[in-house]
């Protein structure tokens, strides 16, 4: 049996996901989040506040019956306060790093404790191009984005020391027409001045719909040709 965790797994890109890893009989998904609108034979919903880290911190990853792959999808991210650094609220500062950086690293520690056989595993973390390139306005978001790609590069150069069984990723998804988007098209304009090109994207039809984003995604995870570069994004496919 092929195991996913997946977190966010309750709307947008993450139940898009979930879904079409459950149209594999050979696949079963748990879902990480705080709310659950999946049901399904091969799934099982794990609630839990991803933002609060005292529940991560005691979350213990579940025994396997006869696993041959286990992989753990960091998916679940906020945009945070879109506002120029001297205007930030500071818990929302607190909250963005807690559910984009923290939470992903306290997780992917955790599941190599509780899974540390020889069972091949991927760490599939969901980054942005925002943490490659700046956007103003987005400093909190952009920063654990970029965060979350040098943690997956410093585990790269740790599974080569230790030969371990395990692939890293950190995949930029693209533009997906999700609920953080609708976010991002109500910001300030003074505090975001690139927030009529995010508004043109939508009038535009430019943003993917979830569910071919998450067919792309699918493809990093079946194919190996795809998995050699650790920093990564589906324009690698095209």
């Amino acid at each position: 049996m092929d195991y996913f965790f997946i977190t966010g797994s309750s709307k947008g890109l993450g139940k898009a996901l979930t879904e079409l890893l459950l149209t594999d009989k050979n696949n079963f998904v748990y879902g990480i989040s705080r709310t659950n609108n999946i049901n399904h034979e091969q799934f099982q919903h794990l609630k839990i506040d991803l933002a609060d880290l005292d529940t991560v911190k005691q979350f213990q990853f579940p025994k396997l019956k006869n696993a041959t792959s286990i992989t753990l999808i960091n998916n679940a991210g906020i945009v945070g306060d879109i506002k120029y650094l001297g205007n930030l609220d500071c818990d929302k500062i607190i909250s963005t790093y807690n559910l984009n950086l923290i939470t992903p690293t306290l997780l992917t520690n955790q599941l190599l404790k509780a899974y540390n056989n020889g069972v091949k595993k991927l760490v599939l973390n969901i980054s942005s191009g925002a943490g490659r390139n700046p956007i103003d306005g987005w400093s909190v978001y952009c920063a654990t984005k970029a965060g979350l790609d040098m943690l997956s590069l410093v585990f790269k150069e740790e599974i080569n020391n230790k030969s371990l069984n395990v692939t890293v990723l950190s995949l930029a998804p693209g533009i997906i027409d999700t609920s953080m988007q609708e976010v991002i098209r109500k910001a300030d304009e003074a505090n975001f001045s690139n927030i009529e090109r995010f508004i043109e994207y939508k009038k535009n039809g430019d943003l993917a719909d979830p569910t071919s984003t998450a067919k792309l995604i699918a493809k990093f995870i079946s194919d190996k040709t795809l998995q050699e570069k650790t920093i990564c994004s589906v324009r690698d496919i095209s």
